[in-house]
């Protein structure tokens, strides 16, 4: 393992940007593709190791992808929804999507899956997906703690069925059960109770799902009385059958929360920088991150090239915030950071998930934050960062987390001194960060 140190800043920026195709948006691609019926062709695939987890996946259990990483695009034979191999050991890291999806195409199946992964994995929770699929019939076995990976799959098909999600940990749970969903025996309700992080990936899930053929129905509209009154704004749909997907040529959307860091970079050191192909009407909810940048004393303005973030004027500085980024946690720890620039002290709420993703991130962001010389402190649900009048030069750890390696390269910008440990890490997502980010700042 290695480190890396970030090269500063010495001017404003003006840069355009090209940042890889979306993971959350390809993981869904390929799963949904490899279910249709036909063939499908995806443009601008992400090419990383957690778009090469659910590859590999959907290859062990029988399903032809091909990946031309040069050019970057897939092309997926699909089974009609038919899992081909009766058996199938998926290996899946610690990526989220991986085995949250695979666990639920492959109760679709008739055979026995184990789906494990890497050690962070087996601490991340699968329960609440696990209760969900078994409502509709499907058959589990967790081998080491309950509600945890590994875990193995006894497919037998899925039954139609009524959801009721009870705050899920994660969006992820929701998005596995809907995109299984069309090859259930029939109609598929689903709802969810109380809170849900990352809401804006379940439409993610539900436009990929429409390019492929599938309807989601937004259900609040038909509810029962009942329903309405004891929970009116619970979000409510209907997968009805029969539905299948059909294959289809799709492309992928540059990554928005990838595309956060240079946003916040234009906003910490001055300038603009332009993503290429962002738009302001992506299906990516993180792609909201550059209103709060506006919030802050940004400009946002979107052009034929893409999404342009300048930074506010050399006279003045970043407004510190209170923020709810519920709707899009993985841009937190972009904010955090850069509030160490903000002339007041700003507040993160509603993203106490966090804690279950690649490491405890509200944790690690606390201690690395107070290494550059923030005033953190926690909350049950967030953080509030006060800035120091000067950022500390200082080693971060990142925890083998990439987010954690790409957010703090924000405070490099700023001040000289600042290194980042395990770059390699930015491979799960990014493989091609570090090299980027240096553009940021040549001559």
């Amino acid at each position: 393992m290695g480190s890396l140190a970030i090269r500063p800043a010495r001017r404003t920026l003006h840069n355009l940007v090209d940042v890889p195709g979306s993971k959350s948006l390809t993981n869904r691609a390929l799963l949904v593709a490899a279910l249709a019926d036909g063939t499908s062709r995806l443009s601008n695939v992400l090419v990383a190791k957690d778009s090469r987890l659910m590859v590999d996946g959907l290859r062990a259990l029988g399903i032809s992808v091909g990946m031309d990483e040069v050019a970057r695009t897939a092309t997926i034979h699909g089974t009609g929804g038919h899992i081909p191999f009766d058996s199938a050991d998926l290996f899946c890291g610690n990526s989220g999507t991986t085995i949250r999806f695979l666990t639920a195409i492959c109760s679709l199946g008739m055979g026995t899956y184990r789906l494990h992964g890497s050690e962070r994995m087996h601490e991340r929770p699968i329960g609440t997906l696990v209760d969900a699929l078994r409502t509709l019939g499907g058959h589990y076995e967790f081998t080491n703690r309950d509600g945890y990976p590994p875990l193995i799959v006894h497919g037998r098909g899925l039954q139609a069925g009524r959801i009721v999600f009870d705050s899920p940990p994660s969006s992820q749970m929701v998005s596995a059960l809907l995109m299984a969903a069309p090859y259930a025996a029939g109609d598929v309700f689903a709802a969810i109770r109380g809170a849900c992080p990352s809401r804006p990936f379940i439409d993610m899930t539900r436009s990929v799902m429409k390019a492929f053929g599938v309807q989601v129905i937004d259900s609040a509209t038909v509810s029962t009385p009942a329903e309405s009154e004891s929970h009116p704004q619970a979000p409510r749909w209907i997968v009805p059958a029969p539905q299948r997907y059909v294959g289809a040529n799709y492309a992928i959307e540059p990554d928005a929360t990838n595309a956060s860091y240079f946003f916040a970079a234009a906003a910490a050191v001055g300038g603009c920088v332009t993503v290429r192909g962002l738009s302001k009407t992506s299906v990516q909810g993180d792609v909201r991150f550059v209103d709060v940048l506006e919030r802050m004393g940004c400009t946002v303005t979107q052009t034929a090239a893409g999404l342009t973030v300048a930074g506010p004027a050399a006279t003045s500085k970043l407004e510190g915030i209170d923020v709810d980024l519920g709707d899009m946690p993985d841009t937190a720890q972009t904010l955090a950071v850069l509030a160490l620039v903000a002339r007041s002290p700003t507040r993160i709420r509603n993203v106490v998930n966090l804690r279950l993703k690649e490491t405890d991130r509200l944790a690690a962001l606390a201690c690395e934050l107070r290494r550059l010389g923030g005033r953190v402190e926690v909350h049950d649900d967030g953080l509030t960062i006060g800035p120091p009048s000067q950022i500390r030069p200082a080693r971060v750890s990142t925890y083998d987390d990439h987010r954690m390696a790409m957010s703090f390269a924000l405070a490099g910008l700023v001040v000289e001194g600042v290194v980042i440990d395990q770059p390699e890490c930015v491979a799960k997502t990014f493989p091609e960060f570090f090299t980027r980010w240096a553009s940021l700042v040549e001559p």
